[in-house]
């Protein structure tokens, strides 16, 4: 039950100044950050992570949007982390998030907006998915040696 999943504060996260108020979130829902780096992603890079998405239409757009700045790339552990993440992110379109949710506080795209504009769509963070993502998506952007053991004070109160 206490898992690891990756966290991607995307460029537009990060352009806006919101990694701290993103982390904090996280933090104060019991997770921990066991692995943190700043990574400006190459094209080949993006294509690994985005392996699922090549042949799609959209994909260029996501290949430009992750390479343009900055990524604040965390591995978060927990109990429960990779659902608890998700929950915490919101849907992948920021219009359909709910207020509380990382996308619906600090986003505001649509598709609509963004396919008539022919860009990505800003919603500052990508989530694993399910464990199974999250141990591939970690090992790709992360060396063993970049992952840390501590106990936290909330650990000592929940486990």
């Amino acid at each position: 039950m206490i898992e690891r999943s990756l966290v991607l504060l995307k460029p537009d996260a990060v352009q806006r100044g919101l990694m701290g108020k993103i982390i904090c979130r996280f933090e104060d829902a019991g997770l921990k950050a066991v692995g943190v780096k700043m990574v400006w992603v190459k094209t080949e890079f993006a294509q690994k992570h985005y392996a699922a998405h090549l042949e799609k239409s959209f994909y260029p757009g996501l290949e430009k949007m992750i390479t343009e700045g900055p990524v604040l790339a965390l591995v978060l552990e927990g109990l429960h982390a990779v659902e608890t993440v998700r929950k915490m992110v919101g849907p992948t379109e920021p219009k359909t998030a709910a207020p509380g949710t990382i996308r619906g506080d600090f986003a505001h795209h649509s598709y609509e907006y963004t396919d008539k504009k022919g860009i990505a769509i800003k919603n500052l963070i990508h989530a694993s998915g399910n464990i199974a993502e999250a141990k591939e998506e970690i090992k790709l952007w992360f060396e063993d040696k970049e992952l840390h053991t501590y106990e936290t004070v909330h650990e000592k109160h929940v486990f």
